[in-house]
């Protein structure tokens, strides 16, 4: 009994991360390995200078065929524009890279068989047409929505799930801990960011506790983690405690654009009857326990009902990509999901029943838990914020860590301001990537002349990801306003339409503000010019970021 005490003890402890450290970590090797690849490259490509002089009519034509397959790719337009700015500056090296990234060398396998778990469990919960076909009935379009949503994947609206909002990542954690300690069948849990500390301690130590009792507990974390959180052998020390565990892409030694795809979920489920999503990664800063950046104010929320059991169906998912000898069934997929026998029946309530108000609007409102990925065509996690910013009436709400706006979701922004709908949107005070801040207010005069008001948040950092609308809509996730949430990286949030907490994330947003300064075009000119500068140029490379 103590030495398992005393080992969790010491998967929780912070370790020193020195310089020593850093050179002998497996990290660095990788590192070292991929500037070798590219020095090779490089030489090659050197040795041969000499004679591109004689290719010049075969680089030009080269040249043209790859900027009229720029035109013709369904490519994002402000990411043509920086390879077509690439391309002019170096031509041949830049469309080899352009078709190295293209051709998506080291993850074509991974895409298939993400694409075919998709399809295979899509079915694997029902979504109710009688709920969709009231929702149709209301005109606010969330009928809709759901329908475009749900056609990327099982992600059904329900009716009969509780959400708890929690404007702090210290809210969160005192009511996780609570309730992992109810866990009865299992614990999913996927994070961008474990960090062994405070935080993950407590956690840890439940984990530990549940797995020894017989409880399924799942942890899967993304490959970053172990350039500076987390040691490479994580899982199987996590292992030895009963934990069955993952680490999601993790890094190797290959140039490879399959790095790029980040697993920057939070999802945790438990016992397919609670699930907790928002940007709360599990790591100290996030609880306020160590301020890098000064006050840490993030968001999350909870669900309690049938609603949970998408984000367990998510969570398998994930976890079954990564399995080479295993595919999970639609039976699997039950099993794993369905909760303890005498949990079923505490959060079952269908549309009909008496938790409805005299017009038949379920008072719990309407839950729709989602996913985003990189590996397809849509831009899931983006069409949904402009869902919102276009049927608006009055207001739209955000808050959100960066700002490195596509055309798309620009001119929704600019268009809904300049038709009247009041657009704020809340950033941090103190960021945490200088050359990132700066990107974000290259935007800030034009989308400031729109009528769109932006406020930064004094105490510190705001990591939120929270858009609310005319106290009946919103969204809490992990999705970002920029290319790597809405392009690059695996996401997930909840869509809410009349739910209670509405109210509560629009009162949170109130009270955040309180506590900022707002940009206004005199603020703008005063700014930096080295800030303006670094914006400007950084801009060029903005879809690379």
């Amino acid at each position: 009994m103590r030495k398992r005490e005393h080992e969790v003890m010491r998967l929780a402890k912070p370790k020193k991360k020195g310089l020593l450290r850093l050179i002998f970590s497996r990290f660095f090797v990788i590192l070292s390995l991929i500037i070798l690849q590219i020095a090779i490259i490089y030489s090659v490509f050197a040795k041969f200078a000499q004679f591109l002089p004689h290719f010049q009519v075969i680089q030009t034509g080269f040249l043209i065929i790859m900027v009229i397959y720029l035109f013709n790719s369904s490519m994002d337009a402000s990411a043509k524009l920086t390879w077509m700015m690439i391309l002019t500056v170096v031509p041949l090296p830049g469309a080899i890279f352009l078709v190295f990234t293209k051709q998506e060398l080291g993850y074509t396998g991974f895409s298939k068989r993400l694409k075919e778990i998709v399809r295979d469990s899509k079915d694997v919960i029902t979504q109710s047409e009688d709920l969709i076909d009231y929702l149709a009935q209301d005109r606010s379009g969330t009928a809709e929505l759901c329908k475009y949503v749900n056609r990327q994947g099982c992600y059904p609206v329900y009716d009969n799930t509780d959400v708890t909002y929690f404007p702090l990542g210290e809210d969160k954690f005192e009511r996780l801990l609570v309730e992992l300690s109810k866990a009865e069948k299992y614990i999913y849990l996927e994070y961008f960011i474990l960090e062994e500390g405070y935080m993950w301690g407590k956690i840890l130590e439940i984990l530990a506790e549940k797995a020894k009792a017989g409880v399924d507990v799942r942890v899967m974390y993304d490959g970053t983690c172990e350039i500076t959180t987390l040691p490479h052998d994580y899982t199987k020390r996590l292992e030895k405690l009963g934990i069955r565990s993952k680490m999601f892409s993790p890094l190797m030694p290959l140039v490879s654009t399959y790095f790029n795809y980040r697993d920057h979920r939070k999802i945790l489920v438990i016992d397919g009857r609670v699930a907790f999503n928002g940007g709360v990664n599990l790591a100290d800063e996030y609880i306020n326990r160590k301020q890098k950046y000064g006050h840490w104010k993030d968001t999350a929320i909870m669900l309690e009902g049938k609603a949970a059991e998408s984000f367990a169906l998510m969570f398998l998912q994930m976890w079954n990509v990564t399995e080479k000898e295993v595919n999970l069934t639609r039976e699997d997929y039950c099993r794993l999901i369905e909760p303890p026998a005498a949990s079923e029946d505490s959060f079952d309530r269908s549309l009909g029943d008496s938790n409805q108000t005299d017009e038949g609007v379920p008072l719990k409102g309407y839950v729709m838990p989602y996913a985003d990925s990189p590996m397809d065509a849509d831009k899931v996690g983006e069409n949904v914020y402009m869902d919102i910013l276009y049927k608006a009436n009055d207001y739209v709400h955000i808050m959100t860590p960066y700002l490195i706006l596509d055309g798309e979701m620009k001119t929704a922004l600019k268009f809904a301001a300049e038709r009247g709908v009041d657009v704020k949107i809340i950033l941090p005070g103190i960021p945490d990537k200088k050359v990132t801040n700066a990107l974000a207010k290259s935007y800030f005069y034009e989308i400031v002349d729109s009528g769109v008001k932006l406020y930064e948040y004094t105490p510190g950092f705001v990591h939120a990801k929270v858009f609310v609308s005319d106290d009946i809509k919103g969204t809490v996730g992990t999705i970002n306003l920029d290319y790597r949430s809405l392009y690059h990286h695996f996401e997930c949030a909840t869509y809410l339409y009349q739910t209670s907490c509405i109210a509560d994330m629009e009162e949170d947003f109130q009270e955040t503000l309180a506590k900022c300064r707002e940009v206004t075009f005199d603020t703008i000119r005063k700014e930096k010019l080295f800030t303006k500068l670094t914006g400007r140029v950084a801009r060029l490379a903005a879809p690379l970021m």
